[in-house]
């Protein structure tokens, strides 16, 4: 099948980054999206181009549109950044290997992004999906589920049977309390919602604590003592994650791979990076991609899918919009809380 010359996407209006955070929440798309018709990408060498099947809305696609993620955005290329689709040709051997397969793949910042009827990405990174994966989970594979296993293995570097998770009813939350039950590991999960609090005990949480308890401080306190986590991952970056870096054991390690926070924090006791030898640290997947092994890589992304395919992992979807009508009815999907939303061609 030959790609038209046109498609459909989700355009991004602004170039850059915006002046000031105001964080994830979006009440409508009109200040950063339009939806109209773009050319079909061109491969160069080395990419292939996908026909979309089905792309994920994770909350770094909606910092980057509103300017506030850590890469710039790009006017008047798509949004979005992580799908599932099939590969329709390209350049290279490895690219030419990939015609006619269902590919996981990530793309978008700078450049040609998932919103739309095509993308274009790097043969390298393009992630072939075993045929027993449904489209629901291969569509957000690569950034949830590869950083729960990359950061679970730093868990169990950490020589501590216990860690802390913040944000814990996010997607990759709910991975890891799996990841945790499944090893024999504490997860430590501070949520926001009582209402939340069984169902990620039923996925493997060990402890559940809800940030706006007035005995949240005493309760993470004992757990500091009788469980001793080193770990803290924490998507939040705001003063009560910083509290509850303070209060964790000696030789802990604050690892950030998000900021829903729209307040920095402050340190209370600075001097914990001396005597404790704490850290603080930043996660990000782009990085973990660059530095791991190509063994390495398959090995975890064959792990990933057979966690999905034997029905230890599943992707919990919310609501399912299609492109054209995502600028009326993507915001109001996003407020339904507790699950993935996707959107499809």
């Amino acid at each position: 099948m030959i790609p038209p010359s046109t498609m459909n996407a989700l355009i991004l209006k602004h170039d850059g980054f915006a002046p000031v955070r105001e964080g994830a929440a979006i009440d409508t798309l009109e200040p950063y999206l339009a939806y109209g018709a773009l050319p079909v990408p061109k491969p160069g060498p080395g990419q292939v181009l996908i026909r979309v099947r089905m792309a994920s809305v994770n909350p770094s696609d909606l910092y980057f549109i509103k300017g506030e993620y850590g890469q710039p955005r790009v006017k008047g290329q798509p949004a979005g950044f992580e799908g599932v689709g099939d590969v329709v040709g390209g350049h290279g051997l490895y690219a030419r290997w990939l015609k006619g397969k269902r590919v996981a793949f990530v793309g978008g910042a700078g450049g040609s992004g998932a919103w739309a009827e095509y993308i274009v990405a790097p043969a390298a990174t393009c992630v072939v999906v075993k045929p027993g994966m449904r489209d629901e989970d291969a569509a957000g594979h690569v950034v949830n589920p590869v950083t729960a296993w990359a950061m679970f293995d730093i868990v169990k570097e950490s020589g501590s049977k216990s860690f802390v998770f913040t944000a814990a009813f996010s997607q990759l939350g709910k991975l890891m309390a799996g990841l945790a039950r499944d090893n024999g590991y504490a997860m430590i999960a501070v949520i926001r919602k009582e209402s939340q609090a069984q169902h990620l005990r039923d996925l493997g949480a060990r402890h559940v604590l809800v940030s706006t308890d007035p005995d949240f401080d005493a309760r993470f306190a004992a757990l500091c003592k009788s469980e001793t986590p080193r770990i803290l991952l924490d998507a939040v970056a705001g003063q009560q994650s910083a509290d509850l870096f303070m209060a964790m054991p000696n030789h802990a390690r604050w690892i950030i791979y998000g900021r829903l926070a729209t307040q920095a924090p402050s340190i209370s006791e600075p001097g914990q990076f001396i005597f404790l030898d704490k850290k603080i640290e930043g996660f990000w997947l782009m990085k973990w991609f660059r530095q791991t092994s190509m063994i390495g890589k398959m090995r975890t992304l064959r792990q990933v899918q057979d966690r999905f395919i034997k029905g230890a992992w599943k992707t919990e979807v919310v609501a399912t919009v299609r492109l054209g009508d995502a600028m009326e009815h993507l915001p109001a999907a996003l407020r339904l809380g507790d699950g993935k939303v996707m959107i499809v061609p």
